[in-house]
């Protein structure tokens, strides 16, 4: 039972709350350090989602109009080096 527990964790379980509270007493300075709090993330992400909902699919017409026109180019590339490559 103990070693599925240790496989599970990565280590001891003893081990790893030592290794989470060093990491979450770093984390806590850093954060307090810039003047975050948890909610101001959990803000930060909900901002950004909603940034990227309201963009709309323009950004994904967008992005895929980049990726053929740089297929355009790419896959011709490819395609002769690997013929080039192929004779040798």
């Amino acid at each position: 039972m103990a070693g599925g527990v240790n496989r599970f964790l990565g280590d001891t379980p003893l081990r790893v709350f030592v290794k989470l509270l060093v990491i979450s007493f770093l984390v806590g300075v850093v954060m307090s350090a810039f003047g975050w709090s948890p909610l101001d993330i959990v803000d930060w992400l909900r901002d950004t989602v909603l940034r990227i909902w309201n963009m709309g699919f323009a950004t994904v017409d967008r992005f895929l109009g980049y990726m053929l026109l740089g297929a355009a180019i790419v896959i011709p590339a490819f395609l002769i080096l690997r013929l080039f490559s192929y004779r040798r």
